[in-house]
C-alpha cells in the first residue's frame, strides 16, 4: 500500500514539474515575442527610421532583440528572435522562432546587445528557413539598410540586395556585419510555445492557430509599421 502511494505522489510530482517547466518555457517565448514588439516601437520612433519605400515592399521580417555582439579579436554574435512573413491578404503569418549564430576575425574588442531587424523583400527568401539554416552573405545576400523616413534619394530599391539589416544599440543606429551569420528555425522554441512539434511551414502559412496576447500585440505593431 505505501509503495503505491509513493509512487501515486512521485508521478503526481512528477506531471506537476513537467507541466512548471512547459509553462517557464512557453512563457519565456512570450517574452521574447513581447520584447519584439517593442523593437518594433522603438525603432518607429526614431526620427531616421526605415524608409517607408522600402517597408511597402517588404514581404518578411526577422526581430532579434538584445544579439549579443562581441569578443576580442575572433567575434561571435548570438542571438534568438522570431520571423514572420506577410500572407497574400497584407496580413502577417504567426511568428516562428529563430536562432542567428555567426563570427568574425578582425582587431574587435567588447562585447555589446543591439536590437537587430532584417528586411525582407521576398517572403520565399524567409520561407527557405525552414528547409534549413541558410547564411547572409553566403546563401542570400544581405546589405545594411537605408534610413531616412520619408527620403529616397539616397536609397536604390532595385538593389540585388534580398535582405536589408538594421541594427541599433542604446537609441541610435549602430553598424553591424552579418556576413557568414547563419539564420535556423528554433525548433525547441516554437515546440514550447505552440505546445506541440510544428512545421515552419504550416505557421508562416498560418496552418498553425494562435491568438495570444503578444502574438496579437505583435501583429497589431507590424500592421502600424508597414500601412
Amino acid at each position: 500500500m505505501k509503495a503505491n502511494r509513493f509512487l501515486k505522489l512521485f508521478t503526481l510530482a512528477s506531471l506537476f514539474s513537467l507541466f512548471f517547466v512547459q509553462a517557464k518555457s512557453q512563457e519565456k517565448q512570450e517574452d521574447k515575442i513581447t520584447a519584439s514588439t517593442q523593437v518594433l516601437k522603438d525603432f518607429g520612433n526614431m526620427k531616421e527610421s526605415i524608409p517607408e519605400e522600402l517597408l511597402k515592399v517588404t514581404e518578411g521580417i526577422i526581430i532579434v532583440p538584445r544579439l549579443i555582439n562581441g569578443g576580442f579579436v575572433l567575434a561571435a554574435k548570438r542571438g534568438k528572435g522570431i520571423a514572420m512573413v506577410k500572407l497574400a491578404d497584407g496580413s502577417w503569418s504567426n511568428p516562428v522562432f529563430v536562432t542567428i549564430t555567426g563570427g568574425s576575425v578582425g582587431l574587435q574588442a567588447g562585447v555589446q546587445s543591439i536590437d537587430l531587424v532584417l528586411i525582407f523583400k521576398s517572403k520565399e527568401t524567409l520561407e527557405k528557413i525552414g528547409k534549413g539554416s541558410f547564411t547572409l552573405g553566403g546563401d542570400i545576400s544581405a546589405t545594411a539598410g537605408p534610413v531616412g523616413r520619408n527620403s529616397t534619394a539616397s536609397t536604390d530599391y532595385k538593389m540585388e540586395a534580398e535582405v536589408y539589416s538594421y541594427s541599433r544599440s542604446k537609441g541610435l543606429f549602430a553598424g553591424i556585419s552579418l556576413s557568414g551569420s547563419a539564420i535556423s528555425v528554433d525548433s525547441k522554441a516554437n515546440e514550447a510555445f505552440y505546445g506541440k512539434a510544428v512545421d515552419a511551414k504550416d505557421l508562416f502559412s498560418n496552418a498553425t492557430e494562435n491568438t495570444s496576447a503578444s502574438v496579437t500585440g505583435m501583429k497589431n505593431e507590424l500592421n502600424s509599421l508597414y500601412k
